[in-house]
């Protein structure tokens, strides 16, 4: 099995330069404009000293992702301002000894969170601005080979082959450019561990990435931006008792039969929520696999959080895939507030969620 040598465990970055605010409570007309509180946010929310703790906590790589109205101004038109950050970043990873993924984390068109009236799969202007936002990124990076192109973060439930014909594409002009650069491409559904199969006609040389965020129930727990906890609106404990889960299912899905076939919702679930995952690995030993996102709401209680990363953790070392925790710190206004250390201190939450994310244990 082929190991991603320098990226077997890292930190996600977001709040910073996506999700930095939540566009489904703006009105149409002022979702993506870059205001002058955008760009200073832009400026100051991450620096050097983050880059070193995360280092210091025994990290090997960190993934960034960004938007792509973050980085356009308007079609071919990049803000300079965003690339002086994106490299200054870049080098305090260098620094650090930190590898990078850089992550389109949303596309125009491909918004995970608010409807859009243009598809990213459907757009030819869309698409052509897609192109070579990241051919400008191998341009800008061309002197840094260490970096990794993540093309597009939780692409939609749509055909997969409209994704694979865009992201082959993508690939095929970065790597006119650069033929070592290492590109990541993910799966339909939201990165679903499920459709890994649907990515076909790949070089080998091509990182597929995929995002676990099962048992749904617990990991977004009254969570605001999903319908489903937030009406249920309750604690979702982990370790925890089925029935609990399986009144979730009845109240809000109608599905008084799920989860029939345990007895908890404990690393047991996990086992068989990630075996998609696994066993495309295992088929395919000449791919190198790598699961980029999981992780638990921040109001979930700490020992709950806990127990689920060194479950989901446990397993991924079990089977050798690397892996990248998600995230390190979300803005206060962020409805999915998934992040792993304090606010005001940028200190780790608890000790032993710090060695759980190193791989220690």
């Amino acid at each position: 099995m082929r190991r991603f040598t320098g990226f077997e465990k890292g930190m996600g970055i977001g709040g910073w330069l996506t999700n930095y605010k939540r566009f489904n409570v703006l009105p149409l007309d002022r979702r993506f404009p870059i205001t002058i509180g955008d760009m200073e946010h832009f400026q100051s929310y991450i620096t050097k000293r983050d880059v070193d703790y995360i280092a210091s906590l025994g990290m090997d790589h960190i993934r960034l992702g960004f938007d792509q109205v973050v980085i356009e101004e308007k079609p071919g038109v990049y803000r300079e301002q965003i690339w002086d950050i994106l490299h200054d970043f870049t080098q305090w990873c260098n620094q650090a000894g930190l590898n990078v993924v850089l992550n389109m984390h949303k596309a125009i068109g491909n918004y995970c969170d608010i409807p859009e009236t243009r598809q990213l799969l459907d757009d030819d202007e869309l698409q052509e601005r897609f192109v070579n936002i990241w051919i400008e990124f191998e341009k800008r990076f061309a002197a840094q080979p260490k970096i990794a192109f993540e093309l597009l973060n939780e692409v939609r439930n749509i055909d997969p082959e409209k994704w694979n014909t865009l992201a082959k594409r993508t690939i095929a002009g970065i790597k006119k450019l650069n033929k070592s650069r290492t590109i990541i491409v993910g799966s339909t559904c939201w990165n679903s561990v499920g459709t890994l199969k649907h990515l076909t006609g790949y070089d080998d040389d091509i990182v597929f990435t995929w995002h676990n965020y099962a048992p749904f129930e617990f990991t977004h727990q009254r969570g605001v931006l999903q319908a489903g906890p937030l009406y249920y609106n309750r604690d979702m404990p982990y370790p925890g008792d089925i029935e609990r889960y399986r009144d979730f299912q009845k109240v809000v899905n109608n599905n008084p039969n799920a989860y029939a076939n345990f007895d908890k919702m404990d690393i047991e679930f996990l086992k068989e929520a990630l075996k998609p995952a696994f066993d495309f690995q295992r088929q395919n030993p000449e791919r190198i696999v790598w699961c980029g996102e999981f992780g638990t709401i921040r109001h979930a209680k700490i020992q709950w959080r806990e127990q689920f990363m060194e479950d989901t953790i446990r397993l991924l070392l079990e089977n050798d895939t690397p892996y990248c925790v998600w995230n390190y710190l979300s803005t206060p206004n962020d409805g999915n507030r998934f992040s792993l250390v304090d606010d005001d201190n940028r200190q780790i939450l608890s000790k032993r969620l710090g060695d759980i994310i190193a791989g220690n244990i």
